[in-house]
């Protein structure tokens, strides 16, 4: 027997591992929350530097990581909820909640570009770890495009405000990860590169917001 065999028996055996095989829409709530736990640490991470070394770098980068926390914590819990009657009702107001946040976030990106631009703030990482980094960021992408194609006939509220809430976060990867490249393998001072970062930024804060936005709209027409 392989291995992979051995693993997917062996998830089939317990409650968690079958509705993960064979639930899509359980899927994606254990990715998101996985996701909440990951974004939670970078919040805590980013506000103790942030408070030790009195940097508002690091306070507005933590105050991202909090929203974006924050938006997938309540579609979890909203996937929690067993009145099944008022599912619908709730999920719409998550989606709604969830746009807020999303135009929030957008103004907290702003503040993060423009103080990680005008103070040449960047990351900088040997090779190898870039390239970990770059191929975290592309499988990001790439996941978000599967979901995005295999859900786009899926009605459910709910999934659509998690689908969003990766869109935003791939974004602002796509940013992090252009600043961090001209950081390691060039010089972040450089013209192109200042250009590049501002219309990026720029690109990206107004897909963040727009993504918001019509969260916001859809969520009030459908909600009534």
């Amino acid at each position: 027997m392989s291995i992979s065999k051995k693993i997917f028996d062996k998830m089939q055996s317990t409650e968690i591992g079958n509705r993960l095989l064979e639930e899509p829409r359980y899927r994606i709530i254990a990715s998101a929350a996985c996701s909440f736990f990951i974004n939670l640490l970078y919040a805590l991470y980013n506000g103790g530097l942030g408070v030790a070394n009195r940097s508002i770098w690091f306070i507005t980068m933590c105050s991202y990581y909090i929203i974006l926390s924050t938006m997938r914590f309540s579609a979890i819990l909203c996937e929690r909820k067993n009145n099944k009657a008022a599912s619908d009702d709730m999920e719409y107001f998550v989606m709604k909640l969830s746009g807020g946040l999303l135009a929030a976030l957008s103004f907290v990106l702003t503040g993060v570009i423009y103080i990680s631009i005008t103070e040449n703030i960047a990351t900088k990482h040997e090779t190898i770890v870039m390239i970990t980094i770059a191929t975290y960021t592309f499988y990001k992408i790439v996941m978000a495009i599967i979901r995005a194609v295999k859900q786009r006939k899926n009605p459910s509220p709910l999934l659509a405000v998690i689908r969003s809430i990766g869109y935003a976060d791939v974004a602002a990867s796509i940013l992090t990860l252009q600043r961090s490249m001209f950081a390691s393998f060039g010089e972040l001072t450089d013209g192109k590169a200042h250009t590049m970062n501002v219309l990026t930024g720029t690109a990206v804060c107004l897909f963040v917001l727009i993504l918001g936005l019509s969260m916001i709209i859809k969520g009030k027409k459908k909600g009534k």
